[in-house]
């Protein structure tokens, strides 16, 4: 019954998310947004909401581990689902062919990633009343990189703007703002589900609430990022799908600092276990390697297929080793 129930719940979650992620992308284009913006902020965040709403509703039943492990293990997945979109377009390199300026995405990813994980390990227990300095210090360094993007969008040769031509058959933006709400509403509803069946399975299978979260609950509530940069990848608007994922994983970061407001019990940095920092550094070293793949514009072939296969080897190896040290038990 209760695999039933997390099969359920999943589907829902992964539906409402979907279309969370359409009728952002109606917002996007009815407010006439930059697409490297819409891909690694608006979109991001839409087809982010699930790891928030799982990390409310974990905190609510008391499973922090499961809270953490979605979020540090979504960004893994992220980066695993770049590496297998590289391999599986054989007609360009997508990491050689979207903009350098979504290194700057990748490398805010990356540090955000690292002061989670340099939290996590110091145990620096400051608080003002209950809400955590490190969630504080989190939730600014995401604002502060969501500025720097802004302005990396709109800097650069000065020049006409272009008015961007909304395709046909794009909805009103009433209908997007309703759309998004309704399907948000349906995330508040059904996280409570996915939650409470995955730590259900974690004492059923003895594997940890903080395991379940890094690969069950995570590859769930990353199935929108997934199904939204493969539909971009498909109308080839690689900035955007690639925007898409490195500005989830700077978003998850944000999530793992707001998480504290609803954590009353003390600081959530302090309640989860430190093992987890290993999900953080996988998370890191995949996006380095995501990073590299974006920079390096290597001519031969045969290094960009390295750069995939060794994201998709290390996303396993990764699992591998949070599996074998018991990681959240």
């Amino acid at each position: 019954m209760i695999w039933v129930q997390f099969v359920i719940s999943a589907v829902i979650t992964v539906l409402a998310a979907i279309k969370l992620a359409e009728y952002g992308d109606v917002i996007a284009q009815r407010t006439a947004l930059g697409g490297m913006f819409v891909g690694t902020l608006l979109l991001a965040t839409a087809t982010s909401l699930p790891e928030l709403l799982t990390t409310v509703s974990s905190i609510n039943q008391g499973v922090p581990n499961l809270a953490a492990g979605a979020i540090f293990g979504s960004s893994m997945f992220n980066m695993l689902l770049l590496g297998m979109l590289d391999l599986g377009i054989r007609r360009v390199r997508l990491l050689k062919h979207v903009a350098i300026g979504h290194a700057l995405s990748g490398v805010l990813a990356i540090f955000l990633t690292s002061v989670a994980a340099f939290f996590l390990l110091s145990d620096i227990s400051i608080r003002i009343g209950w809400f955590g300095l490190d969630s504080l210090v989190l939730i600014i360094m995401y604002f502060f990189g969501v500025q720097a993007i802004q302005a990396a969008q709109h800097s650069g040769p000065a020049g006409p703007k272009l008015e961007l031509e909304i395709p046909p058959g794009v909805p009103k933006l009433w209908i997007g703002l309703l759309g998004f709400t309704v399907a948000a509403g349906v995330l508040v509803m059904v996280t409570p589900w996915l939650v409470s069946s995955s730590a259900a399975i974690a004492e059923i299978t003895g594997l940890g609430t903080g395991f379940v979260g890094t690969t069950l609950v995570a590859m769930v509530t990353s199935l929108p990022e997934a199904v939204t940069t493969v539909a971009a990848v498909r109308m080839g608007a690689y900035d955007m799908a690639v925007g898409n994922l490195f500005g989830s994983n700077i978003f998850n970061m944000f999530t793992l600092g707001v998480a504290d407001i609803f954590f009353t019990q003390g600081r959530f940095l302090g309640a989860i276990d430190p093992g987890l920092a290993l999900a953080a550094v996988i998370g890191i070293l995949l996006t380095g390697l995501g990073l590299i793949g974006n920079l390096a514009r290597f001519e031969r072939w045969s290094f960009n297929l390295q750069i995939d296969l060794l994201i998709v080897v290390f996303y396993w190896v990764g699992l591998w080793l949070l599996y074998v040290q018991g990681i959240g038990l």
